[in-house]
């Protein structure tokens, strides 16, 4: 595969693993960091930034189901303790966007509690960042 070719597919498989959609973007890092077609730097920021703006997708949705489900109408004790939590814990939270089935519920609750899309994007990347960076800093010990 063409080396350009091959970090579009990383950013694509970053992107759609942080939707709502299943996706193992970790493989195919690990793929082309065995490869060492690339550098280690350049895959982790094509990750990162895919990785992240999927996770900004998720919050964008969030800001949506604000607007047509408002929180005044949140009758599940179950919602509210989950609300109560996110605003308890606040922005810092979303460094754990990363961890695997909170992460997306929790960028999707960052936009429906109206954390600031900056300061999201900031926590998201730098969580997505550091879980990649651990990844790749594994396979370099490891494969190389």
């Amino acid at each position: 595969m063409s080396e350009s070719l091959s970090l579009w597919g990383l950013f694509f498989s970053a992107f759609l693993s942080s939707t709502i959609l299943p996706g193992s973007s970790e493989v195919v890092l690990g793929a082309l960091a065995i490869q060492g077609h690339h550098s280690t730097w350049s895959l982790l920021a094509v990750a990162t930034i895919g990785n992240t703006l999927g996770g900004m997708s998720s919050w964008g949705l969030g800001r949506l189901l604000e607007w047509r489900f408002p929180m005044a109408h949140l009758a599940h004790p179950a919602h509210r303790r989950a609300v109560q939590r996110m605003r308890q814990w606040g922005s810092p939270a979303l460094l754990l966007s990363w961890v695997p089935f909170i992460g997306d519920p929790l960028c999707v609750a960052g936009g429906w509690l109206r954390i600031p899309w900056p300061v999201s994007f900031v926590y998201i990347g730098i969580g997505k960042g550091l879980r990649y960076a651990a990844l790749l800093g594994v396979l370099t010990i490891t494969v190389r």
